[in-house]
């Protein structure tokens, strides 16, 4: 891990919040919710926590990203193309015929991606085989596996868990993003998890629960469990969903089909935030 830097961070968390809008705005509409609420997480992954190189995407030694909730997929894009592992501009083709850039993340067309997700709970799967592998391979890298509190419905998902701990996979943190919401209404009113803290240290993993959109406690919280070994760690972030985008804030929005002029009010209040920071 890298030494943290709280403004740079504050910086490249603008940034991918800005460049997930544009890249959504590109299509019109999209998953605007649970990809914004992510932004303080890529930036404390990809900008001082993660091992990784641009130009090799498939180096061997690299830590792994898998969102698991796949339809996060623009904060993704954006991450990457602000971390360039490609121009940019190539993702404002999102889910258009031909792109690199589908609605749910995959590993065959986009650089960056490690897994593809999209089907909710397999990735939770496929991450913890990864951790396996790693391991197995002798490599000491990590994946980070981020996981929708709607997903967490998926009984698929608590296998993963329960796997990863009997295993002892130290080398895997699962994220939850903890944001309350999920395609059909609140997800206390659809399935009420409780306390998702609980229910993962109920399956023996070391768990954290913090603000989601705090960049210090998430990188403190990474750090510790770097230091947790012989049990998975889990990080609970609690997120506000649609965060810093102007017409899904408010609703928390799942998927947003906002119209010209509310995009441009979303827009213009990103490119607002970011040169508050950079200026502050």
């Amino acid at each position: 891990m890298k030494e943290f830097n709280e403004k740079s961070l504050q910086v490249l968390t603008a940034e991918i919040r800005l460049e997930t809008l544009k890249i959504i705005r590109s299509r019109g509409f999209g998953h605007v919710g649970g990809s914004m609420d992510l932004a303080e997480l890529m930036a404390v992954l990809y900008g001082c926590v993660m091992n990784y190189d641009p130009k090799n995407p498939r180096w061997e030694d690299r830590d792994w990203l898998v969102l698991s909730k796949g339809h996060a997929g623009p904060v993704a894009y954006a991450t990457y193309g602000l971390m360039g592992f490609y121009p940019l501009e190539e993702a404002y083709t999102l889910n258009q015929p031909g792109t690199k850039f589908p609605s749910h993340t995959d590993r065959k067309l986009t650089p960056g991606v490690d897994l593809t997700t999209g089907s909710l709970g397999q990735g939770v799967s496929t991450a913890t085989g990864a951790a396996v592998g790693n391991r197995l391979d002798g490599r000491d890298n990590h994946v980070f596996c981020v996981i929708g509190d709607g997903e967490a419905d998926e009984g698929q998902v608590w296998e993963g868990l329960h796997f990863a701990y009997a295993h002892k996979l130290d080398n895997i943190i699962y994220f939850f993003d903890n944001n309350g919401y999920q395609l059909d209404g609140t997800t206390a009113a659809i399935l009420d998890h409780g306390s998702l803290t609980r229910k993962a240290e109920g399956f023996g993993l070391y768990t954290q629960e913090v603000d989601g959109h705090d960049l210090k406690a998430i990188y403190d919280a990474i750090r510790n469990a770097y230091a947790k070994k012989g049990v998975p760690s889990c990080i609970v972030l609690n997120t506000c969903k649609g965060k810093g985008a102007t017409f899904a804030e408010p609703k928390h929005d799942h998927s947003s089909q906002p119209n010209e002029a509310q995009w441009a009010e979303a827009i213009a209040a990103a490119e607002q935030a970011l040169e508050e920071i950079k200026n502050s």
